[in-house]
């Protein structure tokens, strides 16, 4: 168990972290969140031991062995890829170091002594899985992206993100009892993010994790701590249930306060009415002793909304964007495209997707016009891109002031939205008077982000548009891109963000794309099915055997319950809709009557008969998300 004491943690003489009590208990799972400088990254730093806290106790289990994921890399250049995978294992490679120098020993003539220590070093040796560790680490980094002929090329001859995959590949693999992994998807793609879900689902010691990705927290952890200035939430749920029930007793806390303060109001009405009377003073003392032992219900802070903007509007391309007649393109000897043939029509919305290294960054440079091809690539009439590279945070201009880069970036229609625009991206009051090279990589990306949203472009093409992203920052984003009347290519890991975004999920596969008509979840369970049919294949009985039915009922089976699934979706967005419809009504109604308007005895009835039918669309809505909890459980199972 991890049990932390009014822990309070200063940087820089500014208060981050204030009065956190909490406890973890062992195998417990915890998503970490809060908006970018709430002190996540620095709790994980104390529970490392790498912050010194100005007051109150970090209690970790007796020998607990802490791997800690950062953000940035501390891999040692010089190494190959399996060699700084190793170092895991420090014991073991000591223990291989100690028996190669015994057998050195005993081959030139060694006693008894080297003997004697050859066999105690193989012992200890095999009793901590020494003739295993390195099948571990080859399955993990396979896990993470890495082929076989990966593991002895040099860590320089990798990017910083394939380097942090070792470093992860490292924490993985040692046998920790905690996990502290600060986000740890930043540099993945789909495939090892899938992978690594499969992975964390299964570890068995504690778990807090950082993430920007919703999907990725709600499919491990069952409990979310957000860090909130000088208050915290501490909820046991997953990140999606976390937000609803924050809202419901944050509502709850703010009529119990509005309801109070009306009580206030008419208590103090009746002192100053009473108070001067002889024969009410001692009600009204009565009351006035009731207000003093009152204790008031503090109205509880704004939430921050998320703001919605827009591109600005802009004459529309031709029917044909783009049009590709074998498109080609090599690195060196390397091919990474080859003969690609396909129509970009006006108005498509296009994830690229699939493992890192198979082309999807490539095509997107090349359709942007910053990189050169073989073959033919046609662009349709009057087209207007707009291209967010992934390195698209180093080519501001460092010494350029935020409000000034996006003044720059603004056209004429959009100049009087530059705050507002600003503002969505989290960057408001002050903080625009920044210069951008003094931000961090998710804060330059959301200045190139804002930039982006004050030009006028009718094809946008998205390089990771979301890596450092913060969730506010993300669902501004894709409501814009969901807004967004042009053309839309957008490359990305993240499946919460694409998820009812676009309409078609391309998958980039070694030399060839794979086209499929649908969003990313769609082409999720497509892909399962697919899975599910090679099973099918392999499994075709041999010459005298019986057939075996059992994968092709396995596959109808989960198409009927992805039916089912979709079905109760839908139904549960219904209810939701008319639930909120109905409390609106009531909201209303009750206003009336706050305001002294009690109605006739038909109000009262309706108004009853509303509260009814509100409890009976929860009762519904609770039945149809628990069976739609129960399928999810079955398909992922």
């Amino acid at each position: 168990m991890i049990r932390i004491e009014d822990l309070h943690i200063r940087l820089g003489g500014n208060p981050v972290i204030s009065g956190l009590n909490l406890q973890i208990k062992a195998g417990e799972k915890l998503a970490l969140t809060g908006r970018n400088g709430a002190g996540k990254t620095t709790l994980l730093r104390a529970i490392a031991g790498e912050v010194e806290p100005e007051k109150g106790i970090i209690h970790l289990p007796k020998d607990s062995r802490i791997g800690y994921l950062r953000q940035i890399s501390r891999i040692e250049p010089g190494r190959s890829v399996m060699d700084e995978a190793r170092r895991a294992f420090p014991e073991l490679l000591t223990l291989e170091q100690k028996m190669r120098d015994a057998e050195n020993q005993l081959a030139s003539g060694g006693d008894e002594n080297a003997a004697r220590t050859l066999a105690e070093a193989e012992y200890r040796y095999r009793l901590l899985g020494g003739y295993t560790y390195r099948g571990t680490l080859e399955r993990i980094l396979k896990g993470l992206g890495f082929s076989a002929g990966d593991f002895d090329k040099p860590l320089t001859a990798f990017s910083g993100g394939w380097q942090m995959r070792v470093e992860l590949a490292k924490i993985l693999a040692g046998g920790r009892d905690i996990l502290l992994l600060d986000e740890p998807t930043n540099y993945l793609d789909l495939e090892s993010i899938l992978w690594l879900e499969d992975f964390l689902k299964r570890y068995e010691g504690i778990l807090i994790l950082v993430s920007h990705d919703k999907r990725f927290l709600d499919n491990i952890t069952g409990r979310t701590l957000e860090l909130a200035g000088k208050r915290y939430w501490d909820l046991p749920f997953g990140f999606s249930e976390f937000l609803k029930r924050k809202a419901e007793i944050l509502e709850k806390q703010r009529r119990e306060a509005i309801n109070q303060e009306r009580e206030i109001k008419q208590t103090q009405q009746l002192i100053d009415r009473f108070r001067y009377k002889a024969s009410k003073a001692a009600f009204a003392q009565s009351l006035i002793k009731k207000l003093e032992k009152m204790e008031r219900i503090e109205m509880p802070d704004a939430e921050q909304a998320v703001l919605r903007v827009q591109f600005p509007p802009v004459p529309p391309s031709g029917k044909s964007v783009f049009r590709a007649t074998g498109l080609s393109k090599a690195y060196g000897s390397k091919p990474v495209l080859r003969h690609l043939e396909f129509h970009i029509a006006r108005g498509e919305k296009i994830a690229f997707v699939g493992r890192n290294g198979m082309g999807k960054t490539t095509l997107a440079s090349i359709l942007a016009g910053e990189n050169d091809y073989e073959g033919i690539l046609e662009m349709g009439h009057n087209v207007r891109i707009g291209y967010f590279a992934q390195d698209q945070s180093h080519r501001l201009p460092g010494k350029m002031r935020i409000i000034d880069y996006l003044e720059q970036q603004a056209t004429a229609e959009t100049r009087p939205r530059v705050r507002d625009v600003a503002g969505a991206f989290l960057f408001s009051d002050e903080a625009v008077f920044k210069p951008i090279e003094v931000l961090s990589g998710g804060e330059r990306n959301r200045v190139a982000l804002a930039g982006m949203m004050l030009r006028g472009f009718n094809v946008l093409i998205m390089d990771e548009p979301t890596n450092h992203l913060d969730i506010p920052s993300k669902e501004t984003l894709k409501a814009a891109l969901k807004d967004f009347p042009g053309t839309l290519i957008v490359v990305s890991h993240d499946r919460d963000f694409l998820a009812g975004l676009t309409e078609q999920t391309w998958e980039f596969r070694p030399l060839e794309i794979r086209r499929f008509r649908g969003d990313i979840n769609e082409f999720l369970e497509a892909r399962r099915l697919d899975h599910l049919q090679t099973l099918e294949r392999n499994d075709e009985p041999t010459t005298g055997q019986a057939a075996k039915p059992t994968v092709q009922k396995q596959g109808a089976r989960i198409k009927e319950m992805l039916k089912a699934r979709r079905r109760l979706e839908k139904r549960l967005k219904n209810i939701e809709s008319r639930i909120e419809e109905a409390e609106r009504e009531l909201q209303a109604m009750e206003r009336r009557m706050q305001q002294g308007d009690t109605g006739d005895a038909e109000f009262f009835a309706h108004y009853e008969s509303l509260r009814h039918r509100i409890d009976e669309l929860y009762a519904q809505w609770e039945q149809a998300e628990a069976e739609r909890e129960r399928i999810s459980a079955e398909l992922e199972g």
